[in-house]
């Protein structure tokens, strides 16, 4: 995966991958809200695709991210509290499964922070909650296989 950014004017940057290309203006939105972006999004995308793998639907997804970040310099995040909420057409304990396949095996963002900050999450589920703060083990993980998924092409 290659990535080239380049200084267009001022604090905006146009960022350039074999797909397409984007621009980032700072402050408008930093680079670390980009960066806390993309970590969600790529959970998200596990969350529509694991289940239609399966022949379920999802419907109404919504995944919202609080980070903290360390006072110091470089200010690294040291928590990050993820919370999912949508309909399905499967059981609480399917749909609690999908969030943890994506956050322990799937989303690769988001295990190359797991190391060094501590993850959280709660889910709603069909308007109910069915699990809140959980934390995620950091360091490896365990690996909940759900077998291959189509993803947003790295």
């Amino acid at each position: 995966m290659k990535v080239s950014v380049s200084h267009k004017e001022g604090m905006k940057f146009e960022a350039k991958t074999a797909k397409s290309s984007f621009i980032i203006d700072c402050p408008v939105i930093s680079p670390v809200e980009y960066f806390l972006s993309g970590l969600i999004t790529c959970s998200a995308t596990d969350i529509v695709l694991l289940p239609k793998n399966q022949g379920h639907t999802v419907t109404d997804l919504v995944v919202d991210g609080d980070a903290e970040r360390a006072e110091e310099h470089p200010r690294k995040f040291v928590k990050l509290h993820l919370t999912y909420s949508f309909n399905s057409d499967a059981d609480d304990v399917t749909a609690a499964r999908w969030v943890m396949a994506s956050l322990e095996t799937y989303c690769s963002t988001i295990n190359t922070i797991r190391d060094t900050t501590e993850i959280s999450y709660s889910i709603t589920h069909n308007g109910k909650l069915i699990r809140e703060n959980e934390k995620m083990i950091s360091g490896g993980g365990s690996k909940i296989d759900m077998g291959e998924i189509e993803s947003c092409p790295s």
